[in-house]
């Protein structure tokens, strides 16, 4: 256990240091909120990667894999094509927020479609969404305390030294905000996902010398939903299941406030661009090999009896309290990222979205507002994290076809210069509805569907609504005119594409401004 222990305890101090030595006071609540807009591509890519793969898929994907099989890949391509979107994307987002100072999702919804109730209705939702992730960051690291001490904690005791860390790490997340996220994301990612990808390569070769290999695999878990039903495997699903898998992943990825926030903390278009270069493919070789560590971690049968702990498992077969203490640092360093990226988003998301709700609060105002909600939130996640809740991945699946729904009015208001405010709530409130629904009264009724998964069924329900709405009831003339000076110089790249944001090029529009 102090062989584990103390390498965990290496990396938090570490982490200390560095916080330490940089920590400066914000001038404005953006430095605090974006972190002034100031970070270039490396910064950005690991920010994305400590953001994007928490810790706890360390043993959620690794158990996939072994309970399921190659379906576990279907991660590893929606991550890619995640990245993919931000190419399409970035560019008209990093201008218009560093014309009109946007540090939210819902701003852009606010200054998109000159709504705030849009916008309000869109904060909403993601905070509701991604409070049962919080949960789950916390109970991942009940996980890691309950392994690195050899069975020596019970699990309540295991939660509760995970929740105990997180709280003393976010003293540091509520002092300084994006700032203190981004800075330590680098620490992080490097030993989350460059370490990480090196740890999870050595324990295959472990397995391989082992005599264990992926090719040796039952035939159930080499069956995909919707296809295997005929190879005999016994796997449940219609045709278009994993479509709508990649299909929610893909699209959901930027509709998650933590991540999305990160194309406003880059200091240009080239920078976010750049970093989905470095990126992507770290992302694919992380999760890929962790996807191969499970599948061939299913060739000891040892593992099945639960298989959401094999990541410590092979790892403490492989080098004993030293492969422990670097399985327990990697999902550390993940798990920190994720939990913080979480926090801060939903401090900000209050604080400028819904008490703000579209007014310019006093500086002092938004900083205490978003301070008080990540400590509220923070302590309300613990709490949750203590009790034996049997079915809180399901919530946080179910939050997965929530959060989808805010991908019409985004990727609509990015793209589309027709969609009014009307039609996004609308289609929003419609498309969340109708996942709920379907996820609880009327689920039996998803078999209708060939597959596709309630949230992809109420993105449909979604997006009809907005585009029918949209050209029933268009856009008044000055609205008409406001959105295409708003789009105006967002299209093709241009030499000031780079300028820092105090030389953005847009126009920066007020609220309303038809002129």
């Amino acid at each position: 256990m102090g062989i584990a222990f103390g390498i965990v305890g290496l990396f938090c101090a570490g982490l200390v240091v560095l916080l330490q030595a940089s920590f400066r006071r914000d001038r404005s609540f953006s430095d605090y909120a974006v972190g002034g807009r100031s970070y270039g591509a490396w910064l950005q890519s690991m920010s994305f990667l400590n953001s994007w793969w928490p810790g706890g898929l360390l043993l959620s994907l690794t158990g996939m894999a072994l309970g399921s099989g190659v379906v576990a890949f279907y991660m590893p391509i929606y991550s890619l094509l995640t990245v993919m979107l931000m190419y399409v994307m970035a560019r008209r987002v990093w201008l218009w927020g560093a014309a009109n100072d946007l540090k939210t999702q819902a701003d852009l919804l606010r200054l998109r479609y000159d709504s705030t109730a849009l916008a309000v209705t869109s904060s909403v939702i993601s905070v509701i969404s991604i409070l049962p992730w919080l949960v789950l960051g916390f109970k991942s690291l009940g996980a890691m305390f309950a392994a690195l001490s050899l069975g020596a904690l019970t699990p309540g005791q295991s939660v509760a030294c995970g929740v105990a860390l997180i709280l003393v790490r976010q003293v540091w997340t509520i002092r300084m905000g994006m700032r203190g996220l981004v800075i330590s994301d680098m620490y992080q990612g490097l030993v989350a996902y460059v370490g990480g990808t090196a740890l999870i390569l050595g324990l295959i070769a472990w397995l391989a010398g082992q005599g264990v290999s992926p090719g040796h695999l039952p035939a159930r878990l080499l069956g995909v939903p919707g296809t295997s039903t005929s190879m005999g495997t016994g796997a449940v699903g219609g045709p278009l299941t994993l479509f709508s898998m990649i299909l929610t992943g893909s699209i959901g990825g930027w509709c998650w406030p933590p991540i999305f926030v990160r194309l406003y903390t880059a200091d240009s278009v080239r920078s976010m661009l750049r970093a989905g270069v470095f990126s992507a493919p770290l992302s694919l070789l992380f999760s890929m090999a962790l996807v191969v560590l499970g599948l061939m971690a299913a060739g000891l049968p040892a593992l099945h009896a639960d298989p959401d702990m094999a990541w410590f498992t092979v790892a403490g077969l492989a080098a004993g309290p030293v492969g422990l203490g670097l399985a327990g640092t990697v999902m550390l360093a993940a798990t920190m990222g994720g939990v913080d990226a979480i926090i801060q988003a939903m401090g900000t998301q209050v604080a400028n979205d819904i008490v703000g709700a579209g007014r310019v609060l006093p500086y002092r105002t938004s900083i205490l507002t978003a301070k008080g909600t990540m400590v509220v939130a923070t302590a309300l996640a613990a709490g949750i994290a203590c009790l034996p809740i049997a079915h809180l991945s399901v919530l946080a699946l179910l939050s997965y076809q929530g959060i989808i729904q805010v991908a019409v009015a985004q990727y609509g208001g990015l793209f589309w210069r027709r969609g009014t405010a009307a039609a996004g709530i609308a289609g929003m409130i419609a498309g969340f509805l109708t996942a709920i629904l379907l996820e609880t009264v009327l689920h039996a009724a998803t078999g209708w569907f060939w597959g596709l998964s309630s949230g992809v069924i109420g993105l449909a329900v979604n997006a009809a609504t907005y585009a029918a709405l949209s050209l029933l009831v268009p856009q008044r003339t000055a609205e008409t005119r406001r959105v295409a000076l708003l789009f105006a110089g967002t299209g093709q790249p241009r030499a000031d594409a780079d300028a820092a944001p105090g030389q953005a090029a847009p126009a920066t529009l007020a609220h309303g401004d038809a002129s």
